[in-house]
């Protein structure tokens, strides 16, 4: 049976059987090899869609961070003084090989995150290409040419690998953002060691196992379990000389925190709240569309979901009806059931985003589709629609980081501009029009990091994807990526010496 919201059904398509997991071995990814953790301290990781224990992990400690550095320090001169083709061969071969693998792959992150087929496919796919992006990048780099530019001196600036890289990555997108880590941090020349979450460590964990063979011992290094013990060390680490976190604000405030007793780079890719600007000449449908998709995608746990919508005043009614029908028909369910929305990650968050939909209605805001949890297994709440949301109200400030979107309208462009900027995050925001001048200048005044015109949520590993204000700083994709897991050294030398 297929749960629709606008039917108000308390039932969830679930799959028939499950599909047979190729699990990653227990333990820690330390200097080329799975390794024994150093307690005996394990974490259960659970499928959401139907709350069962899918594999115990092992929840790292201190030493165990210290182990996987202390093996990332003794590869990274090695690593470094490869060339950048070589780097690129690994790099490619990484891709081949998470090709080869990818059904594993996408049954293996389905599983451990609830994702629709077509979500953790997508997920798979776009790994894949950013290691592809990465191996070409790492061929590609450019910096200011030699040159005299001081007199009787030639100055030449060299672009080096920054270290040891810590990385901490979310739920979400546990293989891809990996990836997004991984691949320019690898082909920059640096050594890492990586901390998935503990929700979601699964296809990490598989990614270390697949490619060990691939990997000079020590370039890469996986460490599992939570922030506060695992997390923590690696950004407090003496021996780390940047750390990497793509996180909720909270997580990232802690990081730079620690982080900042070494004086380390920090690299921060932190949440968001994409206002989505509707104006009255806009294409309605293709702006309902677009939010169906951008808002509801991964179930809404997406930093840069079209959570908030911004409508001219004078089609706000016609828009609404359009968005309301839309999210109306979206179907929710389990991994293989052709479900378009699969549940929250975890039992913690379910109760989280139930919460905020409370807050909503104690605020007296109209709930004009879904907005409940559906009866289990699993962790799963109607796509919801908030309307009439006045200027400032909580829903539009505050990171659901679920199936949630809410509409407030505006009169005019200066209004829209000013409504959209005030939130503390800047990571993604888009602009529906079909005036050509309208398109140009207004991007030009959202404080975001990306800004997409009649579209949203659309992913180039060619374009930097970051943010401004409370979203952070540092570029994920791109040859922006690679740069900033880098650093630059001028040697100036004297004619005359």
């Amino acid at each position: 049976m297929t749960t629709s919201a606008a039917a108000g059904s308390s039932t969830v398509q679930q799959t028939g059987s499950a599909p047979i997991l190729s699990l990653p071995p227990f333990g820690h990814f330390i200097n080329g090899a799975f390794v024994a953790p150093g307690s005996g301290t394990v974490s259960e990781v659970e499928d959401p869609a139907t709350e069962e224990v899918l594999m115990r992990v092992p929840a790292g400690s201190a030493e165990d961070v210290d182990a996987a550095v202390a093996a990332a320090v003794a590869a990274k001169a090695a690593w470094a003084g490869t060339t950048p083709g070589e780097r690129s061969a690994v790099l490619l071969r990484i891709a081949d090989i998470i090709e080869a693998n990818r059904e594993e792959l996408e049954a293996l992150e389905a599983a451990n995150t609830g994702k629709p087929a077509a979500v953790a496919e997508d997920d798979i796919s776009s790994a894949i290409d950013t290691f592809r992006f990465s191996a070409g990048a790492a061929r590609a780099f450019t910096a200011l040419g030699a040159g005299d530019y001081a007199k009787d001196h030639t100055s030449v600036v060299y672009r080096e690998p920054v270290g040891v890289v810590g990385v901490i990555t979310p739920w979400n997108y546990p293989l891809l953002m990996a990836a997004w880590k991984i691949a320019p941090i690898l082909g920059a020349g640096n050594t890492l060691v990586l901390k998935p979450s503990e929700q979601t460590p699964l296809t990490t964990l598989k990614l270390a196992e697949l490619i060990a063979e691939e990997v000079p011992e020590g370039v890469l290094n996986i460490v599992a379990g939570t922030g506060r013990v695992v997390g923590q060390r690696l950004s407090e680490h003496p021996d780390v000389d940047l750390v990497a976190i793509t996180g909720s604000v909270g997580s990232g405030e802690k990081v730079a925190a620690s982080a900042a007793a070494t004086v380390k780079r920090v690299h921060l890719e932190l949440g968001g709240k994409a206002p989505v600007v509707v104006f009255e000449d806009a294409d309605l449908e293709a702006a309902a569309r677009g939010v169906r998709s951008a808002g509801f995608w991964n179930a809404g746990q997406e930093c840069g979901a079209a959570c908030r919508v911004l409508v001219h005043e004078s089609v706000a009614e016609e828009f609404t009806a359009l968005l309301v029908r839309e999210v109306g028909e979206i179907t929710v369910g389990g991994p293989g059931t052709g479900a378009e929305m699969g549940p929250m990650i975890s039992a913690a968050h379910y109760r989280r985003v139930l919460a905020a939909l409370d807050e909503i209605r104690a605020e007296g805001l109209t709930i004009a589709v879904g907005g409940s949890a559906l009866e289990g297994p699993g962790y799963f709440i109607e796509p919801t629609v908030v309307t009439d949301v006045p200027p400032g109200a909580a829903i539009s400030r505050n990171e659901v980081f679920g199936p949630v979107v809410s509409v407030e309208t505006f009169s005019t462009d200066e209004e829209a501009v000013a409504r959209a900027n005030e939130t503390v995050y800047g990571l993604a925001a888009s602009v529906w029009t079909s005036d050509a001048a309208r398109s140009l200048s207004v991007p030009r005044r959202l404080d975001f990091g990306t800004v997409w015109v009649n579209s949203h949520l659309v992913i180039a590993t060619e374009a930097p994807w970051g943010g401004f204000k409370g979203s952070g700083y540092g570029r994920d994709l791109s040859l922006y990526a690679l740069e900033d897991f880098s650093r630059t050294k001028h040697v100036m030398y004297n004619h005359g010496r």
